[in-house]
């Protein structure tokens, strides 16, 4: 599977690099996009089910990497006031080169 990484800013500047097992999360972030954190944690949510999901139709078992980033990613979350925004600053392929 084409797997990817998303390269997240969090509200105090600190820096993320968040895996995908699916090229997917193309369709829920674009790079430099800035969302409100709700709406980054249900982005979030479905870009690793269905990244997950792709995993399971072609292997027959879900990613468990993907929902392990998940939970770190709701971690983060929770340090962070519901009004603040997260910044998606880059998508990259596992080389790192942007996508």
């Amino acid at each position: 599977m084409p797997e990817m990484y998303f390269l997240v800013r969090w509200p105090d500047g600190a820096d993320q690099r968040c895996y995908s097992p699916s090229t997917v999360v193309e369709d829920f972030f674009v790079p430099g996009g800035t969302y409100p954190l709700a709406d980054f944690l249900d982005r979030s949510r479905q870009a690793l089910a269905i990244a997950s999901e792709r995993v399971r139709a072609k292997y027959g078992f879900g990613c468990t990497s993907a929902a392990e980033q998940l939970a770190e990613i709701e971690a983060a979350a929770a340090a962070y006031p519901p009004d603040a925004t997260v910044t998606v600053t880059a998508l990259t392929d596992a080389d790192g080169v942007p996508r």
